[in-house]
């Protein structure tokens, strides 16, 4: 007689995925205390901008504001600016000191923390290569965000092509998944003809769902338009199916990863695909707090009448839908690429701002004390 079926429990939704599922999950924060409860429920990578750096910065600030003013000792001339991105490189190398076990185990796939480029450089792909280099360099498990603008696609392709494991950020669209597959495949081709090693490469291209549903409903609201607002909270789950099963067909050798999280949907209904989802630490309690079944969802198509709707009603989602909806030229122009980029580099003003408290104590709090 064949043996009784026996059944695993697992202490959390998102656990019960990494293990039953090609799905990874990967914690959208470099904060250590974060990263660490997260690895502890299966995360093999963690993820980073200006806006994580800068709220880890102010989060903890018994370790962050005494090596800001040890900086500024060892740095008697630098800019606010220089100091704020060294501490963006130690926080980032810290969060990947606790990732090199699943790199080493993963053999470069997983296991690595996104470091992103400077958000201003958006428009200067010798800029965003220059340092996606210097960045890369920091540990040997960083893998380094660059927006998929004009001239980010130019230096996905470049540092792709010196080796560099590049996550594609600053994306919506199915035409920027597109452009940034393209690239990458010919960096990878490139690097292939020189002879070097592209096996431990990891590339992967996020696509901020909850951030393009964000921005359709804010068209909306501007445009007087009227759908079932449920519709709307498919929008980036719509897109990245569709994404998904191109880069399947194309075999396009770059993982797709979830990011931005709004609801469940930005996480259930991708289980399944051999790709990462990257929900904030928030979010992780929310889905291991739910009892939403751990089932793959990525092949069940988004309704139509749901995509039919949005694609009536919302020129920008027939931009992001259609293969063809955008030209690399028009990147830069899309209302969510142009929120996003705008806070982004806001953020950079809070890094700036943090130690500027310690470059230039505040006279009237001093006075006050």
């Amino acid at each position: 007689m064949p043996p009784p079926e026996t059944s695993v429990t697992y202490r959390s939704p998102l656990l019960e995925m990494t293990q039953t599922t090609p799905t990874c999950l990967w914690n959208d924060s470099a904060a250590i205390d974060e990263l660490t409860h997260s690895i502890e429920n299966g995360a093999v990578g963690a993820t980073c901008n200006p806006v994580i750096a800068a709220a880890v910065l102010a989060g903890d600030r018994a370790t962050w504001a005494p090596r800001t003013e040890a900086l500024l000792r060892e740095l008697p001339t630098a800019t606010e600016d220089t100091i704020a991105w060294r501490l963006v490189e130690e926080l980032s190398i810290r969060a990947a000191k606790l990732l090199e076990p699943i790199f080493e185990t993963h053999q470069g796939r997983n296991g690595r923390l996104s470091i992103q480029t400077d958000p201003r450089f958006f428009r200067d792909s010798d800029a965003v290569v220059r340092q996606a280099l210097a960045f890369s360099r920091l540990a040997t498990n960083m893998i380094v965000k660059i927006p998929v603008t004009r001239a980010g696609i130019a230096a996905i392709e470049e540092a792709t092509s010196q080796g560099v494991s590049i996550n594609a950020t600053v994306c919506f669209t199915l035409p920027q998944c597109i452009a940034v597959a393209e690239a990458v495949e010919r960096g990878l081709r490139r690097r292939e003809a020189d002879g070097e090693d592209i096996a431990s490469m990891g590339p992967v291209c996020t696509i901020m769902v909850g951030r393009l549903d964000d921005w359709l409903k804010s068209v909306m609201e501007r445009d007087g338009i009227t759908v079932d607002p449920g519709f709307l909270e498919w929008a980036g789950v719509a897109v990245f199916k569709k994404t998904y099963a191109i880069f399947r067909e194309r075999g396009y050798r770059i993982r797709l990863l979830s990011a931005a999280f709004r609801n469940h949907m930005h996480w259930s209904e991708l289980i399944g695909a051999d790709a990462v989802v990257s929900p904030t630490y928030a979010w992780q309690k929310r889905l291991n707090a739910s009892d939403i079944k751990v089932i793959p969802r990525i092949d069940i198509p988004v309704d139509p009448r749901v995509v039919d709707e949005l694609l009536a009603h919302f020129p920008d989602f027939h931009r992001a839908y259609r293969e063809d909806g955008l030209s690399i030229e028009q990147f830069d122009g899309y209302g969510a690429t142009r929120r996003t980029l705008r806070q982004f580099c806001a953020a950079c003003g809070d890094l700036n701002a943090f130690v500027r408290e310690a470059m230039i104590p505040d006279p009237d709090r001093a006075s006050a004390s």
